[in-house]
């Protein structure tokens, strides 16, 4: 009953029309005073709603004394609510004013579910090229997304954490402050050159991440990924060269631009 209800709120109806419209499917046909009765409010608000919902057509009010009330069945709101909506929607795209550029900003996703939807429906809409920076794991959840995309001719560039990742410079530690968490996975995306996603997602489901179309922003991930990749192209040529003379991972040359606090201190 409630997802229902939700449901009804979602398409325009407000509360109370919900309910109303709901107890009226339930019982076939019903008076106002009935209908107050049964939801527990004031006849003045239910004989109210009804007028609405009469006059918008949903509802159907029958002759005599007192007048009783039926709502109609589920394919015919469906296809009036439909109706409306396409027209309604096709009304706006072609009426709203399409104004100036709008400076680029940033705006904060929270959630699994979120991140992933707005990362999906970007990825959806990717034309010429989507540069991906993730763990094995986040890139199995998008596999379909990104195959679809290869088969529009959109050019696809990797780089990889996990396994065979290259290899990443120690994390900053912040500067008296409480350790970041350690097990969260960093990710992130750039498509078609301008729109960026840069996140974290987590063992226990969550995630966050910022997106943007800035073009600082979008800059900076792209030389990381080049980066990246120039560093992964080198030690495949001269990994042992390289170990030898700077140490595993490179650690001697991390450990003078990376300081690491203890117990909260420099």
């Amino acid at each position: 009953m409630e997802q229902l209800l939700l449901h009804l709120r979602n398409l325009g109806f407000t509360e109370m029309e919900s309910k109303i419209m709901v107890e009226l499917a339930t019982k076939g046909q019903a008076s106002g005073y009935e209908v107050a009765k049964q939801l527990g409010v004031s006849r003045s608000n239910v004989y109210a709603a009804l007028q609405r919902l009469t006059q918008q057509g949903y509802v159907r009010c029958g002759e005599g004394e007192p007048a009783r009330y039926s709502v109609l069945n589920p394919e015919e709101l469906s296809t009036m609510i439909s109706g409306r909506i396409q027209t309604s929607l096709a009304y706006m795209e072609n009426e709203m004013p399409r104004g100036g550029p709008v400076t680029p900003s940033f705006y904060n996703v929270e959630g699994d579910r979120n991140v992933l939807g707005a990362l999906i429906h970007q990825l959806n809409l990717a034309e010429q090229e989507i540069v991906v920076d993730v763990w094995r794991e986040e890139a199995t959840l998008l596999r379909s997304e990104l195959e679809q995309a290869e088969l529009r001719g959109v050019r696809l560039l990797w780089a990889f954490d996990g396994d065979n990742a290259v290899a990443a410079p120690p994390a900053w530690t912040p500067l008296g402050g409480k350790p970041p968490r350690s097990d969260g996975r960093k990710f992130s995306f750039v498509i078609d050159r301008s729109w960026c996603m840069l996140g974290m997602r987590y063992s226990d489901g969550t995630a966050q991440a910022v997106v943007t179309e800035h073009p600082v922003m979008v800059e900076l991930l792209l030389n990381h990924f080049t980066q990246e990749m120039v560093l992964f192209e080198l030690e495949q040529d001269m990994g042992a060269e390289l170990e030898q003379r700077y140490g595993d991972r490179y650690s001697s040359i991390y450990s003078k631009y990376v300081m690491h606090s203890e117990d909260g201190q420099e």
